[in-house]
């Protein structure tokens, strides 16, 4: 995220009426796992001490399928939504379904700090640290593996240039905390099992999804998840009790056969939501014809910062991850990915410090220009710590200690975030490349500024589906989405082209962004979530 900030810097209600829904909650041990958690049942507001092994089942149901938010998607980006929901005053109080097949969401884990990393990880601003601050969900991040880096290091393959960055340039602990995906996940989960919170899982896929009329005698519409065909008729119920209690609402069919009803619903179900397609939102995509091989591997000495080297045929990035572990991140072609994947543990390895290390060009070596651009930062009173700082050569890699997965590599972004009754958070909206590991800052920033949208309409009486309240996320999100989503597609297309001059140009931005003190405190403001433009704001 830094050096493509470098390179494109310097080169360019009424008062809701509650519906009273009794819910009970049933903790189910397991054997050979304990049969209980410190700290008290689902409902407890006290910290919870992480025991040494433990796993429960989580059984959650209602007499009543209305809800006020449901949910689709019960991952990172819509539990954080959900949990956001339960911690702000306004909202605590509504009803919310999580739809999602995933059995993990009826489990109460606390995941071993000394088992193997998985390869699949994030890693996570200090906004985004904030944001899980407030929701709760940091605590039970600190209780399991995560790894705090304060410094990081981006070069170029050809040793024309290279950038540091340290977070005492701005006056910060860190730049970002490398946790797995399942830690996020799992954290977001049993803070949200904590809360005194009305909220339902539904372990089912949705099919369809119909919506009412605001005026019964024009009938109902249903879509069908997969189906672009729409069928409408003028239909009441026999039961006009039952009209009167779901009208206004969404239905939303399952996999399993059951219903149920929501004001809102909130499609947080990934790159290829059921609920954008129902929903009818169109969307902008392209693939980069590029894969990203992850994995996790081994070294001698413990990993404390982040590294990243351009490549020709894309970048790789070693995360830190705790103890003497780290994660791969390797973006190359389809072909290439297929054959690194399939490698034996042994050539991938050197595969993996041939990329980081000899190959392809040498390290940058200090030049005469560096010394003159380090001595004029002080002079003019813009150096930084890490201006000093020199080319640090990377750990070397001496163990593949996970699965290697490889994926495909897209940009995706919907025109629109919301229509009425239904709202789009995370990679439903928004697929960005991996390079700067901004993919789940952005969708975590989606559920927090939602949540706040939702609470600022509740407060004047607004509708939670209504399309001018979703309207006002959409504004505040898009913007910020697409900032980042063109800063970091013209950084991948730069480093596309091997070419004289534009390396030339590359070097500058690198040397620019390690000398110039007001640029690289901006660049890594922006990059941190804590700007919320990238030029001088």
């Amino acid at each position: 995220m830094m050096a493509a900030l470098s390179t494109l810097l310097v080169k360019r209600g009424i008062a809701r009426k509650l519906v009273p829904i009794v819910y009970t909650l049933h903790v189910i041990p397991r054997r050979n796992f304990c049969n209980a958690v410190a700290g008290g049942g689902a409902h407890s507001n006290q910290r919870v001490e992480k025991p040494q092994d433990c796993e429960e089942k989580v059984e959650v149901t209602t007499k009543s399928g209305q809800h006020d938010i449901a949910i689709v998607g019960g991952g990172m980006v819509g539990l954080a939504l959900a949990c956001a929901l339960s911690s702000i005053p306004l909202t605590k109080h509504l009803s919310v379904a999580i739809i999602d097949s995933n059995p993990a969401l009826g489990l109460r884990t606390w995941l071993k700090k000394d088992d193997i990393p998985d390869s699949r990880v994030s890693t996570v601003t200090p906004a985004t640290i904030s944001f899980f601050e407030e929701i709760g969900a940091w605590e039970y991040v600190k209780q399991q593996r995560h790894a705090f880096f304060d410094q990081m290091q981006v070069w170029d393959y050809t040793g024309l240039g290279y950038t540091r960055y340290n977070a005492r340039d701005v006056g910060k602990e860190c730049l970002g905390c490398v946790v797995e995906n399942k830690v996020l996940g799992n954290s977001l989960l049993l803070c949200l099992q904590e809360k005194d919170f009305e909220k339902t899982v539904y372990p089912a896929r949705l099919t369809s999804m119909s919506f009412q009329s605001k005026y019964p005698s024009a009938g109902t519409a249903t879509y069908q998840a997969g189906n672009k065909s729409t069928s409408s008729g003028t239909t009441l119920s026999d039961d006009t009790s039952e009209q009167i209690h779901h009208d206004h609402l969404v239905k939303l069919d399952l996999s399993n056969g059951k219903s149920l009803h929501a004001k809102l619903v909130v499609g947080a179900d990934g790159a290829k939501s059921h609920v954008r397609e129902i929903a009818g939102l169109k969307t902008t995509c392209w693939n980069y014809s590029q894969s990203a091989v992850i994995c996790t591997v081994e070294h001698t000495v413990e990993n404390h910062c982040a590294w990243q080297r351009f490549l020709p045929s894309g970048p790789i990035a070693l995360l830190p991850i705790g103890d003497k572990f780290s994660n791969i991140v390797w973006t190359m072609g389809p072909e290439e990915s297929l054959h690194h994947k399939s490698m034996s543990e042994d050539d991938f390895v050197k595969a993996v410090n041939h990329a980081l290390h000899y190959g392809y060009g040498p390290y940058p070596q200090s030049s005469i220009l560096d010394r003159y651009m380090e001595r004029f930062s002080w002079v003019t009173g813009h150096g930084t710590p890490s201006t000093t700082e020199y080319f640090e050569v990377p750990p070397k890699v001496t163990n593949v200690v996970s699965e290697r997965m490889a994926f495909p590599l897209s940009l995706m972004h919907a025109h629109d975030y919301a229509s009425e009754q239904v709202v789009l958070i995370g990679d439903a909206a928004h697929t960005v490349h991996p390079l700067a590991g901004q993919g789940v800052n952005l969708g975590f920033g989606d559920a927090s500024a939602l949540a706040k949208v939702i609470a600022e309409g509740l407060k004047v009486g607004t509708d939670l589906g209504q399309l001018s309240l979703l309207k006002q996320y959409e504004k505040e999100r898009k913007a910020a989405n697409v900032t980042m989503m063109a800063i970091l597609d013209g950084f991948q297309k730069a480093y596309s082209v091997d070419l004289g001059p534009i390396n030339l140009l590359r070097a500058a931005a690198f040397h620019g962004a390690q000398y110039i003190g007001p640029l690289k405190k901006n660049i890594m403001s922006y990059a941190m979530g804590e700007q919320k433009w990238p030029l001088f704001s």
